[in-house]
């Protein structure tokens, strides 16, 4: 949940009560602050000039911490991708102060009412960020796609390069935009069905106030702008995995299929939810028919982000292929260094190996040390979350204790019964004996407590 319309500010305890439990900065220590001033300094001496290239970014309308500008060109039958990724790696000094507290955090954390980045904002808002206002220096990756969507890293190099236009999701001109990018996109999304790719992009909740008093959860779904820029960096990302295996070296982004329970808990979500999960259907084959527009199909999307197992990083290891279930294919993060630490060593090995160089030992011996520090930021981030979902719930139902709600028992263990209200997109539990997973339940809502973003319901029958 990225955006929440609270003009009474009834969020703000809890939302500050999170900040507080979760330890999440308010700002960075004065020797950082002071590395990161000197950082942004710097004047790019190793970068060629592509500053003749019409590079564009496209990000939310608020975004100014931007990670990637995009310039397309045809190649014959193919597409040129070139992407330009900001050179964090030329700000930071490994082992500085900036770095080291960079690997204190891990990766940015984003509230409703603001987030705690991951390097300084005079860097990751200013002097890094591909901002339309200069210049700037960049690790520009070129990726060729075929006809089919196929991709390969066709070359890297670090440039100085130029944002002709930031560009909004919000109102975006196809006119404004490369005239191969539909097209690039479309590449991308045929290759993901053809591979059996899962990825389920589940749309934005938002708390809005309502006339007369309360609350009420909406869902935006993404928007066609959004899915399609989505393809460059997932083209990028694929290609870069490709290189990098082939080469011995990288960190890799892996996941597992979700496991029997977490399947059947979502069958058991999508019946509270009244949606028709064919028996014979995979979880794949029925998230492809799902209608973000469509509320509950929009919050049972949630759910089964919620469901899986979790992705994680792990290093190149000899005769081990790492597989990204949802991806399907061997995949890498390297396209948002101002937001992920893992990405300024993917972006830094690749930039080696695209030049027949050896990878750094200081990257190297990252690789072995980053599935921890990120497995770390990654379950803080995780848990933000979820706190803020969890608040979210409990405004939505704020005033209107004493209720009567339908849910259906998704899961059972030592605290009781999980359920899924059959109308409201609100997970919770409730004390339930002699009930099954599937099992239809009344339940009353007895209490709230919005800042301990707690939620208390009694069976009724």
């Amino acid at each position: 949940m990225k955006a929440i319309a609270d003009p009474d500010n009834a969020l703000g305890r809890g939302l500050a009560a999170i900040r507080t439990q979760f330890q999440v900065p308010d700002s960075f220590p004065p020797a950082v602050l002071a590395a990161a001033d000197d950082a942004a300094k710097r004047a790019p001496t190793a970068h060629a000039d592509r500053t003749a290239t019409r590079f564009v970014t496209l990000d939310p309308a608020s975004s100014t911490d931007l990670d990637q500008a995009f310039a397309i060109e045809s190649a014959g039958s193919d597409l040129l991708l070139h992407y330009a990724i900001a050179d964090v790696a030329w700000f930071v000094d490994d082992g500085g102060a900036i770095d080291t507290e960079a690997w204190t955090r891990g990766e940015t954390l984003y509230l409703p009412d603001g987030k705690a980045p991951l390097y300084p904002p005079v860097l990751s808002q200013g002097a890094a960020s591909l901002l339309p206002d200069g210049p700037r220096p960049a690790v520009v990756f070129t990726v060729r796609v075929a006809p089919n969507g196929a991709v390969k890293l066709d070359g890297a190099e670090r440039a100085i390069v130029r944002n002709a236009a930031k560009l909004a999701y919000e109102n975006v001109a196809d006119d404004a935009l490369p005239t191969q990018f539909t097209d690039l996109a479309a590449r991308i999304q045929a290759a993901e069905d053809r591979r059996g790719a899962a990825r389920v992009d589940p749309p934005e909740q938002e708390v809005d106030a309502v006339v007369g008093g309360g609350f009420e959860l909406a869902f935006r779904p993404p928007l066609v702008s959004e899915q399609r820029n989505a393809a460059m960096s997932l083209a990028t990302n694929l290609a870069i995995a490709d290189a990098l295996e082939a080469h011995h070296t990288g960190l890799f982004r892996v996941m597992a299929e979700p496991d029997e329970g977490a399947v059947r808990r979502l069958r058991h979500t999508a019946t509270a939810f009244g949606l028709t999960w064919p028996a014979t259907d995979t979880l794949d084959q029925f998230e492809r028919t799902l209608d973000a527009k469509d509320p509950k199909q929009a919050a049972f999307m949630l759910a089964i982000r919620r469901a899986g197992q979790g992705a994680s990083y792990v290093p190149y290891r000899e005769g081990v292929v790492p597989w990204h279930s949802a991806m399907a294919a061997t995949y890498a993060h390297a396209t948002a260094p101002l937001r992920r630490l893992a990405d300024r060593y993917v972006v830094m090995a690749t930039l080696a190996i695209a030049n027949g160089e050896a990878v750094p030992d200081t990257v190297s011996g990252a690789f072995a040390r980053l599935p921890a520090v990120m497995a770390k930021a990654d379950s803080l981030a995780g848990r933000v979350d979820r706190a803020v979902i969890d608040l979210a719930e409990t405004v939505l139902l704020k005033g209107r204790e004493g209720e009567l709600f339908g849910a259906v028992v998704t899961d059972l263990d030592e605290r009781g019964a999980r359920i899924q209200l059959s109308d409201l997109p609100v997970v919770a539990r409730v004390d339930a004996k002699n009930v099954e997973p599937g099992d239809a339940l009344r339940v009353r809502l007895t209490a709230i407590d919005p800042v301990q973003r707690a939620l208390h319901f009694d069976r009724v029958n």
